[in-house]
């Protein structure tokens, strides 16, 4: 007897497809099930079946040697191929994947790509030119049938027609009437898509269907795309011949692949995600999938419950008259069933009280979703992928697509393994977690503060790690080991330093310190030595709360400095105005870490080099920034410094070098001149001095300057300024600031501090 084969054209994750789809099976009862999928992944189909395997997820197909070149499959629990392979587990029927291995189609795409490069297709095909509207129509043919039929868009079609369709109508005659629309659309658009390895693909699924039906299985059904349906019927079967298709397919070699289940996310499951065949609202489609009755009020509800979550006002009555508002504008469109648009309108009418912008958060959380999937734990997987799952699981780290801050304090255990795994993760290009550039103001060196969210994608990163180690640990010390040893840029070793200390890899710490060493003693460029000498001091501030050996990269700084220390002056030396900035910014950050440090030694020798080029015969700015932290750090005194303004701004100087003297001195800060009246005093005169002609040349240099300052900092010295301060007249800074001290005012806080300060107070 012929072996009877049935066709279901669906739509990709589509609940009222998936639900047709079901109902077509149990009533054919096949005993073969053939799905639109990767046969690369046969061995692990029955996986499907696993109880903790649950949806959203994705096949990930791989070339083992190379997982960068990988492809995704996705299924959510409303896809109808999902719903396939689940019945025909269950119902013990054979179930296969037919499209062309991904094997094959990579060999394909790259033999198209190459065609496509030289910009010319092969004769035998030539292209054809489309219209606008017949490409639209191309890339997705339900846009002509949704046009035909008087609808906006093919979703909304396809929507109205499947998705939203109810009832124990005859869904096998549903599935023939799907087939033969999709005929008619390939009769006028022709008999390809714009994918160039479609010819292919139809062909491997024609030949999978008579491998079947050789087989001997008696009742065939094919689940695939409703485009791919009219040219696999048993008519097409005898319209191209075996032959013709193995010549489709003749000439691509095959791959050595490798196949995996891997937890997927509803926002990767979008269109608005870049997947190509993905859709508009996945929240939505599990909503249907799940909720056959009371689909509004349910979905209201959750509406609700999102926005009471987010602080909003949502009342039961204004649930009820969402409903009623939603139904019957449905029941004014000839629905059958309320749809999301309706629901849309009535959440922004009555919930949102008229306010569109709410609607971001439902679209977020309720139409596309936050699900993320999980696949059973004996699921293939590279030892360190289950390395990594053991490790997320004794640290408690929950694997969710939603982002979530975790703040880690390094005097705890827990948290302190926790930054380890994210650092060691950090390490090798796996970023689950990134560290927040906001601490909080936090200063201490125990507090860390990580942003993490998995993405699926960072599968293939973990399966591409796994060639360093088995464990997370023997990785990531041995992806630092190879990159020691193959870079010879100090700044990126230093830097690779800061994250290895941090992921307590102590045997890595000893081999990056050494080249470190290396690269150091044959480098002469000072600014380099100055880049890679900043991280190595931050490495220096953890000491034993992250209880890493901080004190074995003491030495390597220590030498860094003293190479600093001889030679930055020379570096200094015929320095033009954008080189002379960057300098300046360069010392502005090695003083900054040096001054974190608890090393008088290094602070010493600092200061001593800071003096010596404040009286070197150098670019004005880095002059004028060398004093700036040389009164900062007391390392000279007010009247020493007001001295050297003087000089510096002195009428016998050439204006440029004067106003570039003051802007090192004076950029970022304006509190120097606001608490010492001499050196506000000594500017103020060197601008009154200046003629009219200078000062129009310099007064872009001081409005720069200034324009550094804070708002409070500059109306302050501008109040200073109305008092007639000159250099002749003005008091020391500390008088200036008792001077200035007003008695009312002062007599308010005297009860405050009395109560704070008790018998001290005085």
């Amino acid at each position: 007897m012929p072996a009877e084969l049935t066709i279901l054209g669906i739509r990709h994750h589509g609940p009222g497809s998936a639900r047709m789809v079901v109902r077509a099976l149990q009533q054919l009862r096949p005993d073969a099930v053939l799905i639109e999928g990767p046969p690369d992944a046969a061995e692990v189909i029955s996986l499907a079946g696993h109880v903790a395997m649950k949806p959203p997820i994705a096949l990930l197909v791989y070339e083992p040697d190379k997982p960068s070149n990988a492809s995704y499959y996705p299924f959510a629990e409303f896809s109808p191929e999902w719903q396939a392979i689940r019945w025909g587990l269950h119902a013990g029927a054979k179930v296969r994947f037919i499209d062309l291995p991904w094997a094959l189609r990579n060999q394909a795409d790259e033999a198209d790509a190459a065609t496509d490069e030289t910009g010319e297709p092969p004769a035998a095909n030539p292209t054809p030119t489309f219209s606008d509207k017949q490409e639209t129509q191309l890339r997705d043919p339900l846009e002509a049938l949704a046009l035909a039929a008087g609808f906006t868009d093919g979703e909304a079609w396809w929507g109205r027609l499947i998705e939203e369709r109810r009832g124990a109508d005859d869904p096998v005659g549903l599935f023939h009437a799907i087939c033969e629309a999709m005929a008619s659309m390939r009769d006028e658009l022709g008999p390809t898509s714009h994918e160039p390895d479609e010819p292919a693909r139809e062909a491997h699924m024609r030949k999978s269907i008579r491998a079947a039906v050789k087989e001997g299985f008696e009742r065939i059904v094919v689940v695939c795309g409703a485009w791919h349906a009219p040219v696999l019927t048993s008519a097409a079967l005898k319209e191209h011949s075996a032959k013709s298709d193995d010549d489709l397919l003749k000439g691509l070699s095959k791959r050595k692949t490798t196949a995996t289940w891997i937890p997927w996310t509803y926002d990767r499951l979008s269109m608005f995600s870049g997947y190509g065949a993905g859709i508009v609202s996945p929240g939505w489609y599990e909503h249907l999938w799940v909720h056959h009755e009371q689909v509004s009020e349910r979905w209201l509800t959750r509406v609700a419950r999102l926005l009471r979550d987010e602080d909003l006002d949502a009342a039961l009555a204004s649930i009820i008259e969402s409903v009623r508002l939603a139904d019957s504008l449905a029941t004014l469109r000839g629905r059958s069933i309320t749809g999301l648009d309706e629901l849309g309108e009535a959440t922004i009418a009555i919930l949102c009280h008229g306010n569109p912008l709410q609607m971001q958060v439902i679209e977020d959380k309720l139409i596309i979703g936050e699900r993320l999937g999980e696949v059973p734990e004996d699921a293939p997987a590279v030892p360190l992928q289950r390395d990594l799952t053991s490790l997320q699981k004794s640290l408690r780290m929950k694997v969710s697509a939603v982002e979530t801050i975790l703040d880690l304090d390094q005097r705890k255990e827990n948290d302190l393994a926790r930054s380890r795994l994210l650092h060691r993760l950090t390490i090798l290009d796996i970023d689950w977690g990134r560290v927040e550039a906001d601490q909080r103001q936090r200063v201490s060196t125990f507090h860390e503060v990580w942003m993490i969210q998995w993405r699926p994608e960072l599968a293939v990163a973990v399966i591409e790690a796994a060639r360093w180690g088995n464990t997370v640990h023997d990785a990531a010390a041995a992806y630092v080991a190879d990159r020691a040893d193959n870079t010879t840029d100090l700044a990126e070793l230093t830097g690779m330093l800061d994250h290895v200390m941090l992921a307590d890899l102590p045997s890595a710490v000893e081999r990056l310190v050494d080249r470190i060493k290396q690269v150091s003693s044959v480098s002469s460029d000072v600014g380099h030595l100055m880049d890679a000498l900043r991280p190595l001091a931050l490495v220096l501030r953890y000491g034993d709360v992250r209880k890493t050996d901080a004190a074995l990269v003491e030495p390597v700084v220590g030498g860094l400095l003293a190479r600093i220390c001889a030679g930055l002056l020379p570096a200094c030396a015929s320095l033009d105005d954008d080189a002379a900035g960057m300098m300046r910014d360069r010392i502005d950050g090695l003083h900054e870490m040096l001054a974190t440090l608890d090393r008088p030694l290094f602070m010493d020798d600092w200061k001593e080099l800071l003096r010596k080029a404040g009286d070197a015969d150098i670019h004005s700015l880095v002059v004028g920034r060398c004093w700036r932290l040389l009164l900062d750090t007391l390392g000279a005194t007010p009247d020493e410094t007001a001295s050297r303004l003087s000089l510096g701004l002195s009428p016998g100087n050439d204006p440029a070098k004067a106003s570039a003297w003051l802007e090192g001195f004076l950029a970022g800060s304006g509190m120097v001149l606001i608490h010492d009246s001499r050196l506000l005093g000594i500017v103020d005169q060197w601008v009154g001095s200046l003629s009219r002609e200078i000062f129009e040349q310099v007064c872009p240099i001081g409005r720069r300057t200034f324009s550094t300052f804070q708002k409070p900092e500059r109306r302050q010295i501008g109040e200073k300024l109305t008092h007639g301060i000159s250099v002749g007249n003005v008091a020391p800074a500390a008088t200036a600031i008792f001077d200035d001290y007003n008695p009312v005012r002062g007599a308010l806080v005297e009860p405050v501090l009395r109560l704070i300060l008790g018998d001290r107070f005085a």
